[in-house]
């Protein structure tokens, strides 16, 4: 017969201790980093490289967590800017935020792995994928790692929620009609999110009045609190003077 343990009171503070180590190494941010659920909880979050939904088809390397990490500067301005659409009844929903160091290696050693699917080939169907680093759609160092880079959209919150994206169904890709690519849930902007191709320019002439309506909004709400805009996706806005330091430390869940 095995012997029983019965943990000691001393054995129970001890494991509490580790426990509280634990939790607070998890919330750990370092230089004026911080969540931006802190900041403003009703910002909507789908970060979609700590899932499948993206071009990889995988959580990348470092994102261990659903969950929005910037530098406090640039959470404050996004804050700002939903204060602005929300007078509108609308939401900003961040795609993308602070990205680790490691990711950005983690797309590189996929851009060159000489694998293409129909999963990936669904956010960029002009050309291979190994063309993305050429073409600038792919950064091997990214603004996103210094916290001061964002890819965001918006959700119009009088319309009822869209359906939730199914890893097993195949969609068409991510330049056509919104009824027939990947879903997002938010307004549609005429390309889907991580879109390869001039359609994602943020300025394209192939979408139509409503679509161009919704990018110009976004753009001019970003822009009156200094976020500047990359004229390749529609989606990617930076906040120019925060920082030029590259971080790796990993996307943990935020703990409160």
């Amino acid at each position: 017969m095995q012997r029983m343990h019965i943990p000691t009171t001393t054995t129970i503070a001890v494991a509490l201790v580790v426990l509280a180590a634990g939790s607070a190494q998890a919330q750990s941010l370092p230089d004026d980093f911080v969540y931006l659920r802190d900041l403003d909880p009703g910002i909507r979050q789908d970060i979609r490289y700590a899932g499948v939904n993206n071009f990889v088809g995988r959580p990348l390397a470092g994102y261990d967590a659903n969950e929005c990490i910037v530098k406090r500067s640039v959470g404050l301005a996004l804050q700002n800017v939903q204060r602005e659409l929300a007078q509108q009844r609308l939401s900003l929903k961040m795609l993308d935020c602070y990205r680790p160091a490691r990711a950005s290696r983690d797309m590189v050693a996929w851009a060159q792995d000489g694998r293409e699917t129909e999963a990936q080939r669904r956010y960029n169907p002009g050309f291979s994928k190994r063309d993305l680093f050429r073409l600038g759609y792919i950064a091997e160092v990214s603004g996103h790692s210094t916290g001061a880079a964002v890819d965001l959209t918006i959700v119009d919150l009088r319309a009822p929620k869209g359906p939730a994206f199914d890893p097993n169904r195949v969609y068409a890709d991510c330049t056509a009609p919104e009824s027939r690519r990947a879903p997002e849930d938010s307004v549609d902007m005429g390309a889907g999110y991580d879109c390869s191709d001039a359609k994602a320019h943020t300025a394209a002439k192939s979408i139509t009045a409503d679509q161009r309506r919704w990018r110009k909004l976004l753009v001019a709400a970003m822009a009156r609190q200094g976020f500047v805009n990359f004229s390749k996706e529609w989606w990617h806005f930076s906040l120019p003077g925060v920082g030029k330091q590259a971080y790796d430390f990993p996307i943990a869940r935020r703990m409160r």
